[in-house]
């Protein structure tokens, strides 16, 4: 945003790998359908056959345990690196996660983040062989002024 150096904060999220495939009918969002307050991807079944089919692994989906595991390592982490976090939702098959942390870029705070409870969920074996938790991308916004901030702290912590 012009004369402002950097966002407010970053309302980042990401599914569990498998979960929510290009073409489900919830829409989802890829190269050409990224823009934000633009149309997501519509349902195309025909496309989410395919992915589900080039899939390495079954679908990952986080049960009560490695929810409360997830949520624990993504606030420790945070405070580790001097984050605040205005609003931590884990649900079964998606994080929500909106946080000041000026010190590092979106992308940089969502990899740490999944890279932490990934760490953390193997140490507490809830994992087993599973080499993939994560979709590789996520949604990444900059939050630049106050209401765009208190909207998505709303939406994490009342519409989920």
């Amino acid at each position: 945003m012009p004369g402002q150096e950097a966002p407010l904060a970053y309302f980042l999220t990401w599914t569990t790998y498998g979960t929510w495939l290009h073409g489900d009918v919830r829409g989802s969002v890829d190269d050409t359908h990224n823009v934000y307050g633009h149309p997501c991807l519509e349902a195309q079944p025909s496309r989410e056959a395919v992915l589900r089919e080039r899939l390495a692994e079954t679908p990952y989906w986080l049960g009560d345990a490695a929810r409360e595991v997830v949520a624990r390592a993504i606030r420790a982490h945070a405070k580790f690196r001097g984050w605040r976090i205005l609003a931590l939702e884990v649900r079964t098959n998606h994080v929500h996660l909106v946080i000041e942390a000026h010190s590092h870029s979106p992308n940089q705070v969502m990899a740490q983040c999944k890279s932490w409870a990934t760490r953390t969920l193997r140490e507490q074996d809830l994992l087993g062989e599973r080499k993939r938790v994560w979709t590789k991308m996520g949604s990444t916004r900059s939050l630049w002024n106050t209401n765009a901030v208190r909207t998505a702290v709303d939406y994490t912590t009342r519409m989920q």
